[in-house]
C-alpha cells in the first residue's frame, strides 16, 4: 500500500475533517494550521487573523483506492471556492479556500481541476481556492482532532 498525504482549507476544519474522514480510501485524517509565520500556533493565535496560517486538514490516504481528484472533487463540493477569506459565519484568512500541495503531481492537478471548473460556469465568481506547495503543517491541539466525532455531532455549517 501507497500513501501520500494532500492538505486542504475550506473554512472551520472540524466538518471538513469529517467529510475527508468518510471517504474510503483515508486512512487518517488530522486538523491544524499551515502557510503562516509563527512556529507552533495555537488556535487562539490563529483566531487573531495575525499569523497568515489557514485551518487546514492534512489527509492521509491510499491513492491505489482514493485518487487525488477524488479528494479535490470532494474539497470542492464542500465549501464555496469563489469566497475570499470566509465560509458561512466564519470570516479571516485563516477561513481561506487553499490547497497546499505535496509534489508536482497535486499542484498540477488542483491548478487543472480550478480551470475546469471556472470553464464550465459551474460558478458565478472564478474560483478564489490557492494553490501553493505544502509547507509545515502544525496539528492543531488535542480537543479539536475528531471534534465532531467526540460530541456526537456528524456535521456542522459546511
Amino acid at each position: 500500500m501507497s500513501i501520500e498525504k494532500a492538505t486542504f482549507g475550506a473554512g472551520c476544519f472540524w466538518g471538513v475533517e469529517t467529510r475527508f474522514g468518510e471517504l474510503s480510501g483515508v486512512i487518517d485524517t488530522a486538523v491544524g494550521y499551515e502557510g503562516g509565520d509563527l512556529e507552533h500556533p495555537t488556535y487562539k493565535e490563529v483566531c487573531t487573523d495575525r499569523t497568515g496560517h489557514a485551518e487546514v486538514v492534512e489527509v492521509t490516504f491510499d491513492p491505489s483506492r482514493l485518487p487525488y481528484e477524488t479528494l479535490l472533487d470532494t474539497f470542492f463540493a464542500m465549501h464555496d471556492p469563489t469566497q475570499v477569506n470566509r465560509q458561512g459565519p466564519d470570516w479571516g484568512s485563516q477561513y481561506r479556500s487553499v490547497i497546499f500541495t505535496h509534489n508536482d503531481e497535486q499542484f498540477a492537478q488542483a491548478r487543472a481541476k480550478i480551470a475546469e471548473l471556472n470553464a464550465s460556469g459551474s460558478y458565478r465568481k472564478p474560483i478564489a481556492t490557492q494553490v501553493v506547495p505544502a509547507t509545515t503543517f502544525w496539528k492543531a491541539e488535542e480537543y479539536h482532532q475528531r471534534y465532531l466525532e467526540k460530541r456526537g455531532m456528524v456535521s456542522c455549517h459546511i
